[in-house]
C-alpha cells in the first residue's frame, strides 16, 4: 500500500475501469496494565457490572456500527455550524472518537487515550499506553510519532472499550479501558501472522465479532519491508484461540483502509485487500473483497480480472472498506476509479461482479443509506446509486470533501483534510447547506463521529466538538 496524494489520484478519476486460515495458540498472557492519572487498574477483563447502557447518541465504534454504515438514528436536524468547544491533547487523533454515555474517548499519536466530557470538552481521565514510535523506529511511513492511529471499538458485554497501539518499533498490543473511570483493565500482545511486525502497520478501525477483537494489519505508507496483509481475532475474554489470516500473496496484500473490517447480520465479516506481488501466475488472493468466519475460515472472495496489473500499478481494490448495503449487495471501489456491485452471499471469484462502472478513485470508509453509497473520492465526495443492481453517480460534492462521510438530522457529515473545513451537505443533491473551518488541516481520511447535536470531528492535536445537529 502506497497511499498517493489527492492532487496525483485525480488524474485517475477518468479511469474506468488461495486460502489461508490459521488458529494460533492461545492468547499471550497480560503484562501489567498502565495507570490513568486518577484512578488504579485491575487485571481482569471480566465483564462489567456497571457497564453502561447504551443508547441512539452513543457511537460505539467506526462509522457507528459493526455493518459500517455511519447513519447516526435520531440526530436532530442540522442548522448552522459553530464550534461548541475544542480539547487540545498534544497529538493527531487519526481514528474516530468513541462516545459512550456523556464521556468522549479520544486516542492520540503519542499513545495517550482521553476521557473528555461531552458537553463541555474537559478532559476527566487521561492513560498512557505504550511507546510512540518515532519515525527513525520506522521502516517508513508517514505518521510520526506513530501510536495509536486506528478507530477502537465498545464491547458492552466486558464494558471496555478497545484500542491498539503501536508501542516501539514493532509491538501491537490491544488494550481494554472502562471509559468511565480511564482505567486499564486488559492488555495482550497481537501477534503478526506475517511475523513481520516491524513492517506491519494497524490503520484500520477495529471490530467486534463473536466474542473476539477482530484487528487487521497492512503495511506502512511507502510499502516497505516483506510485509503481507492479515486479519487476528484477540478474544475479548483474553482467554481461548487466537485465529488468524493470512492473504495468500507472496507479499503485501495489505488490509488498512481505515474502516476496517465490515461485520455483516450473520457475523460474516468482510475485508478489502491491497496490492499484492506482481505476477502473471495464478491470482494470489490480492485487490480483493475477501469473506471470513469469525473463526477467520475464508469462505468467499472477488477480484477484478485485471488484479495483477491493479498490483503491479499499485491500484489497491482495498483502499475503500467494503460497503454493504441493506440488500445483500457490496459496492467496492478502489484505486482504480471502478466501482464492483457484488452478491455479498456469493462473490463470484475473480470476475464474479454483478456489475462494474466508473465511480472514482476511492480512500476510506463509505456511509451507506438505502441503496444510496456516500463514497469518499479523492476528487470529492460522490452519492452512488446501487438500485436495480446499477452503479449510478447522481452527485458529487466540493473538490476538497474527499474525507469519510456518515449521515445524520437529514444531512450527510465530510471533513476536508487538506482543508480542514466540516461540510454538511444535502443528501439529495450534495448541495453545500453550511460549513466551517474546524482546524488548518485533518488527519488522514478524517471522518466524523455523530452524537446527538454534535460532530466530533478528530484533529491533528486533539477533538473539536462542532454544534449545528
Amino acid at each position: 500500500m502506497r497511499l498517493r496524494t489527492p492532487c496525483a489520484l485525480a488524474l485517475l478519476a477518468g479511469l474506468t475501469g488461495l486460502a489461508a486460515c490459521t488458529s494460533g495458540p492461545a492468547a499471550h498472557p497480560p503484562t501489567p496494565p498502565h495507570s490513568a492519572t486518577s484512578v488504579p487498574t485491575s487485571s481482569s477483563p471480566a465483564a462489567s457490572p456497571s457497564a453502561p447502557v447504551l443508547v441512539a447518541t452513543d457511537w460505539t465504534q467506526y462509522h457507528g456500527n459493526g455493518a459500517r454504515t455511519g447513519v447516526a438514528a435520531g440526530m436532530p436536524a442540522a442548522t448552522q455550524l459553530g464550534i461548541r468547544w475544542t480539547a487540545s491533547l498534544g497529538g493527531a487523533v487519526y481514528g474516530q472518537p468513541l462516545v459512550i454515555g456523556n464521556t468522549v474517548v479520544a486516542a492520540t499519536e503519542q499513545d495517550e487515550v482521553f476521557g473528555l466530557d461531552l458537553a463541555t470538552g474537559a478532559v476527566r481521565w487521561r492513560i498512557s499506553v505504550g511507546t510512540p514510535a518515532s519515525a527513525s523506529e520506522q521502516p517508513c511511513g508517514n505518521i510520526s510519532p506513530l501510536g495509536v492511529t486506528s478507530t477502537g471499538v465498545y464491547d458492552p458485554q466486558t464494558g471496555l472499550i478497545y484500542l491498539v497501539a503501536q508501542s516501539g518499533s514493532s509491538e501491537h498490543l490491544l488494550v481494554g479501558i472502562n471509559p468511565a473511570t480511564g482505567s486499564e483493565e486488559f492488555r495482550q500482545n497481537v501477534p503478526s501472522p506475517d511475523h513481520q511486525p516491524f513492517y506491519d502497520q494497524q490503520r484500520g478501525a477495529l471490530a467486534l465479532d463473536g466474542g473476539s477483537v477482530d484487528v487487521v494489519f497492512g503495511g506502512h505508507y511507502g510499502d516497505c519491508g516483506p510485509y503481507i496483509g492479515s486479519v487476528v481475532a484477540m478474544p475479548v475474554s483474553g482467554q481461548g484461540a487466537v485465529h488468524s489470516y493470512l492473504v495468500p500473496t507472496a507479499k503485501q496484500g495489505g488490509i488498512w483502509a481505515p474502516g476496517g473490517p465490515v461485520v455483516g447480520p450473520d457475523g460474516t465479516i468482510y475485508v478489502g485487500t491491497g496490492n499484492g506481488a506482481p505476477t502473471q501466475g495464478p491470482y494470489d488472493g490480492s485487490d480483493s473483497v475477501t469473506a471470513l468466519t469469525p473463526e477467520l475460515s475464508r469462505t468467499g472472495i472477488f477480484a477484478p480480472t485485471d488484479w495483477h496489473t491493479l498490483s503491479a500499478d499499485d491500484l489497491d481494490l482495498g483502499s475503500m472498506s467494503p460497503a454493504l448495503l441493506p440488500d445483500g449487495q457490496i459496492l467496492q471501489v478502489g484505486k482504480s476509479a471502478t466501482g464492483y456491485l457484488l452478491n455479498a452471499a456469493h462473490l463470484g471469484g475473480v470476475g464474479g461482479q454483478v456489475a462494474a462502472g466508473p465511480v472514482c478513485a476511492a480512500f476510506g470508509g463509505a456511509a451507506i443509506s438505502g441503496s444510496i453509497v456516500y463514497v469518499p473520492c479523492v476528487t470529492g465526495l460522490a452519492a452512488v446509486d446501487t438500485a436495480g443492481s446499477r452503479i449510478a453517480v447522481i452527485w458529487r460534492g466540493p473538490a476538497d470533501g474527499w474525507g469519510s462521510p456518515v449521515i445524520g438530522g437529514g444531512a450527510v457529515w465530510v471533513a476536508g483534510p487538506d482543508s480542514g473545513v466540516l461540510y454538511e451537505l444535502s443528501p439529495a443533491t450534495g448541495k453545500v447547506e453550511h460549513q466551517l473551518k474546524v482546524a488548518p488541516a485533518l488527519p488522514h481520511f478524517a471522518s466524523p463521529s455523530l452524537s446527538g447535536s454534535l460532530v466530533l470531528v478528530g484533529t491533528l492535536t486533539g477533538v473539536t466538538a462542532v454544534s449545528g445537529g
